[in-house]
Formats: C-alpha cells, structure tokens, sequence
C-alpha cells in the first residue's frame, strides 16, 4: 500500500525532538540555537522568528551539506549545535530534523505546532 503524507510526517516523529513553543523561546533567548524556518520565502516574508534563516524544506539536505554548490555557510557547520527547525505546522519541519538526523546532525529539533502554536503562545515575530 502506498504511503501517505500524514505516514510519513508519523514515521519522522517516531525519530526526531520536538521542543515545544514556550521551551523553544527559552533556549532561544539563551542564546546558541540556530533557528531555521523551512517554510518557502513567500511564507517567510509574512513573518518568522526573529533571527531565523530561511531554508526551504526542498533544499535542506543540499543546503546542509557543504560539498554542494546550495551550501548554507551556517547550516553545513551546524552539525554539534543546536538547530531549530520550524515550518507553519511543524510536518515540513519533522521531515527536516529528520533528514538532518540522518546526515549527522546531532542536536537537531523541530518546532511543535510550528509557528501556529508560536504565534498561539504570543511569541515575538518578524514582519
């Protein structure tokens, strides 16, 4: 039987973090968490986390991996650090950490919810 895309957002899940809203603005308050919004850049200019880089979920394996021509400078040495990833509900997001797990990433989240549960919380944005 063929897969679905609530399957697969399941399945990535059952591998990833997930920080909720409110413990996601505390670690990002303190300081050493790259935020990363995986949205698509007409979504991102509607409003993002303050300080989030924008990479969509389409090319994040490319943008991860810094022997691609799609390198992210911030991304691709990320792999010890604590990346945030977030998308408007936190499926996009989920798929991301989970691919970036598989490449190595060893501290890599997802938003909860996403920005709906952000913005829910009444968390600061961008506009």
């Amino acid at each position: 039987m063929a897969k679905r895309f609530g399957c697969f957002i399941k399945e990535a899940r059952q591998h990833i973090k997930e920080w909720d809203a409110e413990s996601a603005e505390e670690k990002i308050r303190a300081g050493g968490v790259l935020v990363v919004d995986v949205r698509e850049p007409d979504e991102f200019a509607r409003g993002y986390i303050p300080g989030a880089l924008n990479i969509p979920r389409g090319i994040i394996e490319a943008a991860a991996d810094s022997t691609t021509h799609y390198r992210h400078p911030k991304l691709c040495i990320a792999q010890a650090d604590n990346v945030l990833l977030y998308c408007q509900s936190g499926a996009r997001s989920a798929l991301a950490a989970w691919a970036l797990q598989q490449m190595g990433f060893e501290k890599v989240y997802s938003l909860a919810g996403g920005l709906d549960c952000w913005d829910a919380e009444g968390f600061a944005l961008t506009i």
